[in-house]
């Protein structure tokens, strides 16, 4: 789907809030209110968000203002449990997560988890926990995802593979390659080499929306791709594994390439294929994400992006859906766009809306 085809949602104005909405607010610490106004005990002459876990005052004794510098204006001093005088928590998270993942990047060696903790103010376990709440991944596992995504760039641009391995900020060639396989689908010098050594069974099978062809290794499914032929669906597995072995499917493959055409006929009959893909760290999260979207629902680009912690990131996950190198069991024909109507699909816009008449059972 490319990242040009996405539209921006239009801006809507908040209505605003009566002093009864804006009460009931306070009494529920309603987080929806967070933003839209601030709350005020004249009593004590502290100001506060709706969303304050301090005693709830009395009606009487409340004003409303609309912002820190409104209440301040009116003799009032903010709140140091809230602190209504301060970014959001949600955004303060945020930014310290954004400040650890730089300087995961940034490092030539991944640094540990006391290190970025503190480098952010928090304790080690709090960190922890709200980095894999924001990113979906453990400081540990991004930064491994992170150094391979490097490695892989590296080996692009021509590296050799121990200039990679060094370059990437792995300490040693042993540590590197007791979890290349994991991160590559095969050792870097295969990768580096388009694939020598590789065995890549395949079939090309048809569909009612066209010819789909089916690629795997040993350890999962590495390609699913529509197209109307079949010749060129296997010439660019060929080019992408230029030189791996490439094997035409026995029996036993027929049967995955049958669960495949499987999830194309009746989306809605879910299989969960083992896969064998490789992307970025965040084209990875991406991919997660769009496989937790259930048969018969839709997701909005700006859905996935809040999801995985990147609100802002909405264009970046058109193009990791665009990237997707298994339609159908990485389901990004289920991203639409804000209002709900279709964008572009890596594989046509008409086999993206057949899919999902097929999952809402039309």
């Amino acid at each position: 789907m490319p990242a040009a085809a996405l539209e921006k949602a239009p801006s809507t104005l908040t209505a605003p809030l009566s002093e009864n909405e804006k009460w009931t607010a306070v009494l529920a610490r309603d987080p929806a209110a967070e933003g839209r106004f601030l709350y005020g005990v004249m009593t004590t002459g502290v100001f506060c968000r709706p969303t304050c876990p301090s005693r709830r005052p009395l009606r009487a004794n409340v004003r409303f203002f609309a912002d820190a510098l409104a209440a301040e204006a009116a003799g009032l001093r903010p709140c140091k449990r809230c602190e209504p005088d301060a970014a959001p928590l949600a955004e303060r998270h945020a930014v310290a997560i954004a400040n650890a993942c730089r300087l995961i990047a940034e490092s030539e060696t991944p640094p540990t988890l006391g290190a970025l903790a503190r480098a952010v103010g928090m304790s080690r376990f709090h960190f922890h926990r709200l980095f894999r709440a924001v990113t979906g991944l453990t400081p540990k596992a991004y930064a491994e995802a992170h150094r391979a995504e490097r490695l892989v760039s590296k080996l692009d641009d021509g590296a050799s593979v121990t200039e990679a391995i060094y370059g990437a900020g792995f300490g040693s060639n042993g540590r590197f390659y007791a979890t290349s396989n994991s991160r590559l689908g095969m050792r870097p010098s295969d990768y580096r080499k388009g694939g020598p050594g590789e065995t890549i069974r395949f079939a090309v099978g048809e569909t009612s929306l066209g010819a789909i062809l089916v690629a795997a290794t040993d350890k999962g499914v590495c390609a699913i791709q529509f197209g109307e032929d079949p010749d060129a669906l296997v010439r660019g597995l060929q080019d992408r594994f230029q030189k791996a072995e490439l094997v035409g499917a026995d029996a036993d493959f027929e049967a995955l390439v049958a669960l495949v055409v499987g999830l194309v006929e009746c989306p809605a009959d879910a299989a969960d294929l083992p896969l064998d893909v490789c992307g970025t760290a965040f084209q990875e999260r991406v991919w997660r994400a769009l496989r937790d979207i259930p048969p018969g629902a839709t997701a909005s680009y700006a859905d996935i992006a809040a999801r995985i912690g990147r609100p802002k990131a909405v264009r970046a996950v058109a193009q990791a859906c665009a990237a997707n190198p298994a339609a159908v069991a990485i389901p990004c024909h289920r991203v639409v766009r804000n209002d709900g109507s279709l964008s572009g699909y890596r594989w046509g816009v008409e086999r993206k809306a057949a899919l999902l008449a097929r999952e809402a059972g039309a």
